[in-house]
């Protein structure tokens, strides 16, 4: 601004030039391997170059979302909402040329889930600790068989909500732990806010398939403000036992949904079509369905198995996470 008060007609002649060759507030079509990804550039010096009727228009008001994006995170039917900060949503395609239509997620975030995993692995309790968290785990697990029974879409659902904690609330604490000892990570903060995500979208997914009766939504409330508050707690006391815990809790995930496979093998679940938020995230194929589902989120818990062993593993030998490189990415 200092620089268009002295430079007077002439700077702005510099600018209303670079404007109209698309250097201010234009579009840029950068092609990628997702395909076109279309780049606004609508900064606020670029909107005041614009028409003053719709400066007007911009400054004054922020116009509502129709159609809003809904629970699968899309953004059909939604209209720009207008901005005086010039920020607009960046618009991208498929690789067919179609609209990519998750907000929640990025092309480039997707992956095809390692399914050759081997799902059989256990770490056997020694210490205390390990003890400890393993009969902590084991007592979790027949308040919920005799709550869920046999609804195993119900029971994922319920299961991801308490799955998404941990990555969370390790990688809040090691975030602020980096920041107090201006000290990297090593990787350990990504990798477990990667993890709580990745829970997290299995919830996103499983809600196309089974919906929540009202006191299964009571029931998360309930059951997420006692687990948050406790692993919080038990992460400070002893991050060893945390992750030990965590992983105990995957073992007991990858039992729930090789159970969910043998109902749908047997007829007893409907092995509907794969959700679209599912074929997306993991690049399934289009006619992909609930097993296929099923199938790939098993392969993901025990990824955070090994990982969240792996990371109690480091305590044990009286090292610190940011000592050994995380395993970003680890799918």
């Amino acid at each position: 601004m200092m620089m268009m008060r002295h430079g007077g007609s002439g700077a702005m002649n510099t600018a209303m030039l670079l404007a109209k060759k698309g250097l201010l507030g234009g579009e840029v079509v950068a092609p990628n391997k997702w395909g076109s990804l279309v780049i606004r550039n609508g900064s606020t010096f670029a909107a005041n170059l614009s028409d003053p009727k719709e400066n007007n228009n911009n400054l004054e008001k922020t116009s509502s979302s129709q159609g809003s994006a809904g629970a699968n995170g899309g953004n059909k039917d939604e209209k720009g909402i207008m901005s005086y900060w010039g920020i607009r949503p960046s618009k991208i395609t498929k690789q067919d040329g179609t609209e990519w239509k998750w907000n929640c997620f990025r092309p480039w975030e997707t992956y095809k889930a390692d399914v050759t995993i081997d799902l059989t692995k256990h770490h056997a309790p020694t210490t205390f600790l390990d003890k400890m968290a393993y009969w902590t785990v084991k007592s979790l697990r027949y308040p919920t068989d005799l709550f869920f029974q046999r609804r195993y879409g119900c029971r994922a659902m319920m299961l991801e909500t308490v799955a998404a904690v941990p990555g969370m609330v390790g990688g809040m604490l090691l975030h602020f732990k980096s920041l107090r000892r201006f000290e990297h990570s090593g990787g350990w903060i990504k990798a477990l806010l990667e993890e709580a995500e990745n829970e997290r979208m299995h919830l996103m997914t499983f809600m196309e398939v089974a919906k929540p009766r009202w006191y299964e939504r009571a029931l998360v409330i309930t059951v997420q403000g006692v687990f948050f508050n406790a692993y919080f707690l038990g992460y400070l006391v002893s991050p060893k036992f945390a992750h030990r815990m965590v992983g105990y809790l995957e073992e007991e995930a990858i039992h729930s949904y090789t159970e969910f496979l043998k109902e749908l093998d047997k007829g007893n679940i409907e092995n509907v079509p794969a959700p679209a938020i599912a074929i997306d995230y993991w690049q399934l194929p289009p006619n992909s369905t609930l097993r296929d589902v099923v199938m790939v989120v098993r392969a993901d818990e025990a990824h955070h198995r090994d990982v969240n062993h792996f990371a109690s593993d480091i305590h044990y030998q009286g090292r610190e996470l940011r000592e050994a490189a995380a395993p970003i990415g680890y799918h």
